[in-house]
């Protein structure tokens, strides 16, 4: 009995040893594990804090600069879609390149509503844009507008105008330099990242309208030739111009004259704005008294594709009174009977048939001529 007490006894102490053992351990692996976690928590507090203050000094002190013309869209709309702001970055050979580029499937992979891309070449501000907003209301669907102004002019058209917002970035033009073509082709380049304009037509400040919107996009939509007038002119003031500098790209045979205003295909405008071949030529041997911009498109065209164009403009202009530029017309001017005078004796080919319907604009027109070409317009030009 003695014997078995004894045994429970030395038990006993084997048990409480144990648990004291067990005790001593769990305390220090909980320490061990508190620390472990307190370290974590500590580097996870240090690398959040460094993020939040790299984010927040990206977002405030350095944003990026590159602002794309796309919004990233995964669907056929990036691609079609004309840029939202015509106001960009990029110099002109970049902007030439991208607005080179040429789908080889014909067929649209989208219902395709074609357009007629307006470009005004101006100094400034559009005097007669009133007329213009008249002439274009309603039509917003069938056509685009670009401006290229002077790089100083900062435009300020309401938003209610068809003019608001529709600047391009711009380069200086000098009169009869190839200045001028260069800002042809930035209008060009430009309109052309629309993919649904199918037409450009090339226009001044001192244009106007002598018909109503659905005249000049039946005329111009159903014609089966771009209107660049391109003609043989033996005198001084065609051949006489020629430099034999410019052989072997341009023969003295095929040096072509022609009004500065012109509209052109789709297929044409980027054979204008692709051009290396005759641009060098012409810039370096077409220099005033030789202005280039009645010579280049139009020799330059007569030799790709003689068969496209109409060698004629849609523009009608009064050289009547002789001179290095053509008459400009007042409110003294604005009558029945003036336009009346434009409109008959009017004789050309359309498609291949007379017409008397050869021209749809007019030139020059002085900014005093705007209210009365605001009140002659509902009954002349029929808007």
């Amino acid at each position: 009995m003695q014997a078995r007490m004894v045994a429970m006894e030395e038990g006993k102490d084997q048990t409480s040893a144990i648990r004291t053992s067990i005790s001593r351990t769990l305390p220090l692996r909980l320490l061990l594990f508190c620390l472990l976690f307190a370290v974590l928590a500590i580097g996870l507090s240090i690398i959040c804090m460094y993020s939040l203050r790299f984010f927040i000094f990206q977002q405030t002190v350095a944003p990026s600069t590159f602002r794309p013309w796309f919004e990233e869209v995964h669907t056929i709309e990036r691609w079609i879609r004309p840029p939202t702001n015509l106001w960009h970055s990029i110099n002109d050979n970049e902007l030439l390149w991208r607005a080179s580029f040429v789908p080889k499937i014909k067929q649209y992979p989208f219902l395709r509503v074609p357009k007629i891309a307006f470009m005004f070449l101006t100094k400034g501000p559009l005097p007669l844009a009133p007329l213009w907003d008249r002439f274009f209301k309603g039509n917003e669907r069938h056509c685009s507008i670009y401006v290229h102004a002077l790089p100083s002019y900062i435009s300020g058209y309401p938003q209610s105008s068809a003019f608001h917002r529709r600047q391009i970035p711009s380069q200086m033009v000098e009169w009869g330099k190839m200045s001028m073509c260069e800002a042809e082709r930035r209008l060009l380049a430009n309109a052309l990242l629309d993919i649904s304009n199918e037409w450009f037509i090339l226009l001044s400040e001192s244009c106007i309208p002598l018909y109503n919107f659905s005249v000049i996009y039946h005329y111009i939509s159903r014609s089966n030739h771009s209107f660049m007038e391109s003609y043989d002119d033996p005198g001084p003031y065609g051949r006489g111009r020629y430099d034999s500098r410019m052989e072997p790209e341009v023969t003295l045979g095929q040096w072509r004259k022609g009004s500065q205003w012109f509209e052109v295909n789709r297929m044409l405008a980027i054979n204008i704005i692709e051009d290396n071949k005759y641009y060098p030529k012409f810039k370096e041997f077409c220099q005033p008294a030789c202005y280039v911009d009645e010579h280049y498109f139009t020799t330059m065209l007569t030799i790709q594709v003689p068969h496209l164009l109409a060698n004629r403009t849609l523009t009608w202009t009064d050289w009547s009174r002789g001179g290095a530029h053509p008459a400009t017309f007042g409110k003294d001017d604005m009558t029945e009977a003036f336009f009346q005078k434009i409109f008959e004796g009017q004789a050309c080919l359309y498609n291949g048939q007379p017409t008397s319907l050869c021209f749809l604009f007019a030139r020059k027109f002085a900014p005093n001529a705007l209210d009365p070409l605001l009140e002659l317009a509902p009954k002349v030009f029929g808007f």
